[in-house]
């Protein structure tokens, strides 16, 4: 008698799991791809041991939350290209409909203002070698923007200090990375200001990771706010002498992980405030929200804020406040990399001189005055009669060989070149009609006039002076000229020409 009942039991227990495992969930219903990169083994630097632990916890947090990991560690600049091309590959098999995400722990260095990711196997002699062996932040960029795809997110835990000799007057840190300016759909995360450097950590991870795996995991979060919770986290960690920062154009949502938390981790500090922290708002704006709140509370909204505005609020409001003089070194740096990234977008001699007279004093000083040097080789001007006469246009009236080279029409512009004109010829003959039509207008042939030969040369000399008439007025009807004096020419039997002021 309770065998029915317990059949019911595991029927019901079974449709229970079958319609869970059918319902979709945030994660079920995109493509989730990753490719996570460790650099740990550096081969002419010292090791970073924190570089593979990060790799590895990214790869389980991801993993968890629905992402296909592709795994790679220590890779030489070919091996890293073609991790990034063989990725690429996945993401466009994968459909439109895929999220494409990819981490990045190790070195990465700004040469002339542009961010390179650095080989386990990049050995620079100079700066002018970056190019040569590392590989261009842009071009991983550019890779996945290319490709039709729900969202790309990049994470870099990459601006470690500069471990290089030869790479001296390089600038702190990476630039700036507009993703507005690209193909919308990209979140881009530094772990830490650009033009700064990050701390490898003391701990197993670096503080950048250590925030990212713990505040990831927190359910139904949008990506935009984990980043500012693990801004705040990361701040606290170091003790404000690593603030990260991150640039959007998404145009859909994504949370890491859906559905209710099992974990029961309490929110971070500050992170009840950053409903305040959204948008962009004006000074004005700022003062006006952070005006009689604690010195502290105001310092984690405008960290998780992380924008000029927001800084120039605080340390005008809070100036006797122990954070203070922190952000005010943020905010200057903050402005002065906007300033730089403005100048190499725009790329002029211009450009370069505006962020010369304000940050001569710089690190990046030195790459400015470089890259003024180069753009002042340029020469856009064209020349006067290039730029007021238009080239000829040879129109091919039948199909032609791309290799030859059709004779320019007659014009003013080209007026070696005679014009062809055919003469008409009136019909005479009593065969025509008096009611035909009248002949066309007759065109008269003009010929071309007569231009010395190339290689011509005219000799201009003065008349003689006081000579009576001209020679040939005397010597008339002679064959042989004989030149009397300077101005008597021979030629043409001593006949007297006045064409261009010959004799």
């Amino acid at each position: 008698m309770r065998r029915p009942v317990l059949c019911n039991l595991l029927l019901a227990s079974g449709l229970l799991a079958f319609t869970q495992l059918m319902t979709p969930t945030d994660a079920a219903a995109e493509a989730r791809l990753a490719l996570v990169i460790g650099q740990s083994a550096y081969r002419t630097v010292p090791e970073l041991p924190n570089a593979a632990n990060d790799a590895k916890g990214m790869t389980e947090l991801l993993g968890n939350a629905g992402f296909t990991v592709t795994t790679a560690a220590n890779l030489g600049q070919n091996e890293m290209r073609a991790a990034i091309s063989d990725f690429a590959g996945q993401v466009s098999a994968s459909g439109a409909d895929t999220v494409a995400l990819v981490f990045y722990a190790g070195h990465g260095l700004q040469i002339d203002g542009e961010n390179y990711l650095v080989p386990v196997d990049l050995d620079p002699k100079r700066e002018a070698d970056i190019p040569l062996q590392g590989v261009r932040l842009n071009d991983l960029l550019n890779t996945l923007g290319a490709l039709p795809t729900r969202a790309r997110i990049f994470m870099l835990d990459a601006c470690r200090n500069n471990p290089f000799p030869a790479l001296s007057g390089a600038g702190h840190g990476l630039a700036i990375v507009d993703t507005k300016a690209g193909a919308p759909g990209s979140f881009i995360s530094y772990s830490t200001s650009p033009g700064a450097e990050a701390e490898d950590g003391n701990g197993i991870d670096s503080p950048y990771t250590t925030a990212a795996l713990t505040i990831a995991k927190q359910p139904n979060v949008p990506i935009e706010e984990v980043f500012k919770r693990i801004r705040v986290a990361v701040a606290q960690s170091t003790d404000g002498r690593q603030i990260p920062w991150e640039s959007s154009s998404l145009t859909t949502d994504f949370k890491f992980f859906g559905g209710e938390s099992s974990s029961g981790q309490p929110a971070l500090p500050g992170a009840g405030a950053m409903a305040l922290a959204s948008g962009t708002r004006s000074v004005e704006d700022w003062r006006k929200d952070l005006q009689g709140k604690d010195a502290k509370v105001a310092y984690e909204l405008v960290i998780a804020d992380d924008t000029v505005p927001a800084y120039q609020a605080y340390v005008e409001l809070f100036t006797q406040a122990s954070y203070t003089p922190r952000l005010r070194t943020i905010l200057e740096r903050r402005r002065q990399m906007l300033a730089w990234e403005r100048a190499v977008s725009i790329n002029t001699r211009a450009s370069f001189e505006a962020y010369l007279a304000n940050w001569d004093n710089s690190d990046l000083a030195a790459t400015a005055r470089r890259l003024l040097l180069r753009v002042q080789n340029r020469n856009y001007a064209l020349p006067v009669a290039a730029a007021a006469t238009p080239a000829p246009v040879a129109v091919a009236l039948a199909p032609t060989c791309p290799c030859s080279t059709p004779q320019a029409p007659a014009s003013p512009i080209n007026p070696a070149v005679a014009p062809v004109i055919k003469k008409r010829v009136e019909d005479t003959s009593p065969k025509r009609k008096v009611d035909d039509t009248p002949p066309k207008r007759k065109v008269v042939e003009t010929p071309p006039k007569r231009r010395p030969p190339p290689d011509e040369v005219v000799y201009e000399r003065a008349p003689p002076p006081d000579r009576g008439p001209p020679p040939a007025a005397i010597m008339q009807g002679i064959g042989i000229g004989i030149g009397i004096g300077m101005g008597m020419g021979g030629g043409r039997g001593g006949d007297y020409h006045n064409d261009r002021g010959r004799y």
